[in-house]
């Protein structure tokens, strides 16, 4: 039987079909930024020696040119070139190359997203495979010191088991409750987070759609409502119902297969949503239905709950406007989180989704990011454990979030005891974004530039699907039922 209104089906357009497949895709920019940088001095005889020598076309001279063109900066490995003697520095009759590091990579990123795990993330978005050894990128985590950064896997030498690759299953559930509800399972064990439309562009909200639908996954609004030009992906994604209520209709519930609460995030709990002004613009205030140009809060708290019971009068509501969706419950990460993740069970939730404080799109302010809320490979852990001794684990998924950058992070918060993560500013860097750092302090701390994108680049519909591949090679192993 259709659960679906009788003006939502009305209204329904067809849904598109996105092929799952990685195609290789040439960068957006025109100079890249490289690691090194070819410099070659006047002594420079024109030789074409280098062109020679060189195994990745960094140099450059085209048929019929006595000159050289620009070289591929990008493509140099640099020093590394030494070990199977095709370094063209040593090679130069004339000693007229040097190759240095590029000042941009230093100042490329920060701690968390250093620059050789954004320059990574590039090299897989682009080609679909892992970047080669000789860059020497690490790729698995980045320079904090603490978190993910400082989990390794240790694997054993043989495995126990020997696993066939189609042995191997990602998948996981998303509705755990035995109700009456759909049985929603998705292929790979994460889905695109609530980034709004705002704080990021239509173009990345319209990528991670179809990036989703490829993957059998999910896509997340965010607060900032629900674009028409997503109505092709109803199937696969989630509107966000947060603190503002934002775009927030009744008609936009009932076309989606799931509905998020969102009560905080990790990155600024007890804050609420920050939308900048400028962000602000026509297409943002009228979709949002605010006045043009003013900066958008939302408040903390919902002001209608204060209690599990009025949380589960929300999930009522909810359900009874969407008959068939499945409910998440987005919350941070206090020190009680494990109670409010049991609370939230109790009041009907299907998906508990906790937010650590290592993510954000850049508008969280630094004192709330680094202070508040819990680092999110504690709240797993805890989180697991508490629902485990109160019987329920096998109940409820368990969905993570905040800080998320590779395959390596998702499958070490499945090794902690989360089903799957959700993945918000990984997006950013794997649709080819600059890492903004204190000199745009007054606008964007430690944010992933968003700047304009068309929809005709070849990479702008599969942003995620680099981060899928890879994942799969990361889940072999069963999940324990307890950890400490």
């Amino acid at each position: 039987m259709n659960t679906l209104p009788e003006n939502t089906l009305k209204t329904r357009v067809p849904q598109e079909e996105v092929e799952r497949v990685v195609k290789p895709a040439p960068s957006r920019y025109r100079n890249e930024i490289a690691k090194y940088i070819v410099h070659r001095s006047l002594d420079c005889q024109r030789c074409g020696r280098c062109v020679e020598v060189c195994t990745h076309e960094v140099h450059v001279r085209k048929p019929g040119f006595e000159y050289f063109g620009e070289p591929n900066h990008h493509l140099c490995i640099g020093p590394a070139c030494a070990k199977n003697g095709h370094y063209c520095v040593t090679h130069c009759p004339q000693s007229a190359l040097q190759i240095r590091e590029n000042p941009m990579y230093r100042a490329l990123g920060d701690f968390r997203w250093p620059a050789d795990l954004i320059l990574a993330t590039w090299k897989m978005a682009e080609t679909g495979d892992l970047p080669p050894e000789e860059y020497d990128y690490n790729y698995e985590c980045g320079n904090s010191g603490g978190g993910f950064d400082k989990l390794r896997f240790k694997f054993l030498d043989r495995p126990p088991v020997k696993l066939d690759a189609h042995q191997i299953d990602t998948s996981i559930s998303l509705n755990k409750r035995d109700d009456d509800r759909p049985e929603i399972k998705i292929d790979v064990p994460w889905y695109g987070g609530g980034m709004s439309f705002g704080s990021v562009s239509n173009v990345t909200q319209l990528s991670k759609a179809r990036a989703a639908v490829a993957w059998n996954t999910f896509t997340c609004t965010g607060e900032g409502g629900y674009m028409e030009r997503m109505r092709p992906y109803d199937d696969h994604v989630i509107t966000q119902v947060a603190t503002g209520l934002f775009g927030v209709r009744e008609e936009t519930i009932q076309r989606v297969p799931i509905v998020e609460f969102k009560y905080a995030q990790g990155a600024k709990p007890g804050l609420g949503g920050h939308l900048l002004g400028d962000k602000n613009t026509p297409a943002v205030a009228k979709m949002r239905e605010t006045v043009l140009g003013i900066s958008l809060f939302s408040p903390f708290p919902f002001h209608s709950v204060y209690s599990i019971e009025d949380h589960a009068k929300h999930i009522e509501w909810v359900k009874h406007v969407n008959r068939r969706a499945l409910i998440s419950t987005k919350v941070s990460t206090p020190t009680d989180v494990d109670m409010v993740a049991v609370g939230s069970y109790s009041a009907g939730t299907h998906i508990v989704h906790i937010d650590g404080g290592y993510g954000g799109t850049g508008a969280a302010p630094d004192i709330a990011k680094k202070n508040i809320a819990m680092p999110i490979e504690y709240a797993i852990g805890k989180v697991h454990n508490f629902l485990t001794d109160e019987g329920v684990r096998d109940k409820v998924t368990l969905i993570a979030s905040g800080g998320i950058r590779s395959a390596h992070d998702i499958a070490k918060a499945i090794a902690l005891g989360a089903d799957g993560v959700v993945v918000g500013t990984a997006v950013q860097p794997l649709r080819e974004r600059t890492r903004l750092s204190a000199r745009h302090r007054h606008h964007r701390p430690r944010a992933f530039r968003e700047n304009g994108c068309g929809l005709g680049h070849p990479a702008a519909g599969q942003p995620l699907q680099r981060l899928a591949q890879d994942a799969g090679r990361n889940f072999a192993a069963p999940r324990p039922a307890q950890r400490q």
